[in-house]
């Protein structure tokens, strides 16, 4: 699968690592808060890359909605078991979160201790730098196109 220089292909192999150890693991992305692909492992394509990030990012919006809502504080994981996948997203360093799909084959308690130590080990690395106050809409908060 050819890279493009829109991911972090110093992250890649980290993703490729995270797949490769743990059985039963499909693909692996991280993304940033607003849904982009930061990097992604070489067992998913760019496109689907993409559209699993935006996936995460709605999930984390929920998950973030009921913490608000009932009062749970901050989102640590979210886990989604479908009848043949598992989906976990963590969060993976300020404004980035990383998200794994698995088979339902997959042990789950390993495949979350798998994907904590991979971002205390890296988590700097992960991180992804907060967007300016660049205001798109014209809302009068931030400098405009």
């Amino acid at each position: 699968m050819t890279r493009t220089t829109a991911t972090r292909q110093d992250l890649d192999w980290l993703l490729d690592g995270l797949v490769d150890s743990v059985a039963e693991t499909r693909n692996a992305v991280l993304l940033s808060d607003d849904g982009l692909v930061v990097s992604h492992s070489r067992t998913v394509e760019r496109a689907d890359a993409e559209r699993l990030a935006a996936i995460c990012t709605g999930q984390q919006s929920l998950a973030r909605g009921v913490g608000q809502l009932f009062g749970g504080g901050g989102v640590h994981q979210v886990i989604v078991e479908l009848a043949d996948l598992w989906l976990f997203i963590i969060s993976a360093g300020q404004g980035t979160h990383l998200a794994v799909v698995a088979s339902q084959e997959v042990d789950a308690e390993i495949m979350s201790l798998a994907m904590h130590n991979l971002v205390l080990q890296v988590g700097q690395k992960l991180s992804t730098p907060a967007r300016s106050d660049f205001d798109a809409f014209g809302t009068g908060s931030g400098p405009r196109a």
